[in-house]
């Protein structure tokens, strides 16, 4: 039986890919707080103005546009390899798919910008659809004919699945993390300052289940003390050597 791990990644790792963080020094919302209310549920809910401009904002960002880094590929070699069994990630940027990680392993913890639904019919779509079509349709509504309805479009509003301000995280995702992080040989922790909370607890409840933790993140972290490896390097050089260093001890044994 191969070696567990389960991995926790945060902004850095995206950062490495070129998409800028957003609590960071030089974050997106550190110099622009007021762009926090693209995220905001209530904002969006309540106006069309707030809407258009959070789907505009949204497809001009990096988020967007982003592709996946060597870090990211790394975590694809780990799982392929056998060993990662779970990809807890506080971006909702959908790198980790984007690269080639299977949907089964990775949890979103603060939602996906790859997928969309209607509030209303809870119908789904691929933002990539709605994105292509947003000057014509700038505020999205849900197109699906409801047969109860006599057939007339739901008209649902239609938000992406990341995850915002004033919502829940997704059911049962904290929950399922904490299981596989805690059944794990070692946690990894990528590129997380480890502040936001319910995210950054996976790690003291690894530890109390006597879970090895590896931080590798350029600043200091609140959990530093629970590591038994912290690793300070470049996340785009430092995790593909790790990974490699891993796969040939395991395959070594």
């Amino acid at each position: 039986m191969s070696k567990k791990i389960a991995v926790l990644t945060g902004a850095g790792i995206s950062t490495s890919a070129g998409i800028p963080d957003f609590r960071g020094p030089n974050g997106v919302w550190t110099k622009h707080p007021e762009q926090m209310n693209v995220y905001d549920i209530d904002a969006f809910l309540a106006n069309k103005e707030d809407r258009e401009y959070s789907w505009r904002w949204q497809k001009e960002s990096p988020v967007w546009n982003a592709q996946p880094g060597t870090a990211h590929k790394a975590l694809v070699k780990l799982e392929q390899a056998g060993m990662l069994t779970l990809l807890a990630t506080q971006n909702f940027d959908a790198l980790h798919e984007k690269a080639g990680n299977s949907s089964d392993i990775i949890i979103n913890l603060h939602g996906t910008i790859g997928t969309s639904h209607c509030m209303k019919c809870h119908a789904k779509y691929n933002t990539a659809d709605i994105m292509a079509n947003l000057d014509n349709e700038p505020d999205p509504h849900c197109h699906r004919k409801l047969p109860y309805s006599g057939n007339m479009p739901c008209n649902g509003l239609i938000k992406t699945d990341v995850v915002y301000f004033g919502e829940a995280l997704p059911d049962g995702a904290i929950e399922k993390s904490y299981r596989l992080a805690t059944q794990a040989d070692e946690l990894w922790v990528i590129g997380s300052t480890l502040e936001v909370m319910p995210a950054a607890s996976i790690v003291p409840v690894a530890a109390q289940a006597g879970v090895p933790i590896t931080i590798m993140n350029m600043g200091r972290t609140q959990y530093d003390r629970l590591a038994t490896r912290l690793i300070r390097d470049d996340i785009a050089v430092a995790l593909p050597q790790l990974v490699d260093e891993t796969i040939a001890a395991e395959q070594g044994k």
